[in-house]
């Protein structure tokens, strides 16, 4: 049996890698949000505990798997995680395909590591931020690219490989 791959998705700023600020995203993007489910859905997706509450809710046709350090913490539709290693072993028992990890920023800093892939949208513009997602200079491989202006939003889904 083959090992699932592992990849991130994130929409970060273009030029800064920035993606949230008081633990919420910096811009709506409809189609973001699209790309974001139609990529992730069917697969075991990893997320962190502040990631999972500005959601709000367990995302359908996914395994949400969340990392918490809070023992207690135990949101409906989770399968709940206290390591990333743990994280990591409970997605592979569920998925044989393609693991996702999505935010936040510490989870992404500490399983960059383990990435194959990135599913990336980069957004054009300035953002003030306080999080951002870690340097990716690895990933150098295009797999696909595809550019986007909305008129509100300029943006750019790329999926990059090391």
């Amino acid at each position: 049996m083959q090992k699932p791959r592992i990849s991130m998705i994130a929409a970060i700023a273009k030029k800064d890698r920035a993606i949230g600020k008081d633990n919420a995203l910096l811009w709506h993007i409809p189609e973001d949000f699209q790309h974001f489910k139609n990529t992730t859905s069917g697969h075991a997706i990893i997320m962190g505990e502040n990631t999972f509450k500005s959601i709000g809710k367990a995302l359908p046709s996914r395994i949400n798997i969340v990392l918490s350090l809070t023992p207690d913490f135990a949101p409906e539709g989770c399968l709940m995680v206290h390591s990333l290693d743990e994280a990591l072993a409970v997605a592979k028992e569920h998925e044989s395909e393609e693991i996702f990890i999505c935010g936040g920023a510490s989870v992404y800093k500490q399983m960059i590591s383990y990435a194959t892939r990135l599913y990336l949208t980069l957004v054009e513009g300035n953002f003030e931020a306080d999080t951002f997602f870690p340097e990716y200079g690895e990933f150098t491989k295009v797999v696909s690219e595809e550019k986007i202006d909305t008129g509100e939003y300029a943006f750019t889904f790329v999926v990059l490989e090391r």
